[in-house]
């Protein structure tokens, strides 16, 4: 996958946004996001080595991918945002994981208006 720099992949960002961020609990992800910071969204996605062995580890970060880069035109500017799936939603598939997110997103307002409403197609 190409780096288009709009992913976070340094360290110290990571832990800024878990210790000053705020949470957002879905039923099958949980995200953490932070504003105000000037600049196009950036993601970075998490999962953790306790939720399963490496192969379930990247098919659940792919799902994550998948489901985001179908948001993203609609995500406000200025945040960063940490996707994190549950340990439920590892077997999940990347529609679920979508309808999930775009309403755990919308709830906190981080949809721009020009948002048409969650459709997977």
């Amino acid at each position: 996958m190409p780096d288009n720099g709009l992913t976070i992949k340094k360290g110290w960002e990571f832990d800024l946004i878990f210790r000053t961020g705020l949470r957002i609990q879905g039923e099958l992800v949980r995200l953490l996001f932070l504003r105000g910071t000037g600049e196009a969204p950036r993601v970075g996605y998490v999962v953790g080595k306790r939720q399963g062995k490496a192969h379930v580890r990247n098919r659940g970060r792919r799902v994550l991918r998948e489901a985001f880069r179908r948001l993203r035109p609609w995500v406000v500017p200025d945040v960063l945002l940490v996707l994190s799936l549950k340990d439920r939603a590892l077997g999940a598939g990347a529609v679920e994981i979508y309808y999930d997110m775009a309403r755990a997103l919308q709830r906190h307002g981080l949809f721009t208006q020009k948002w048409p409403g969650a459709r997977w197609e």
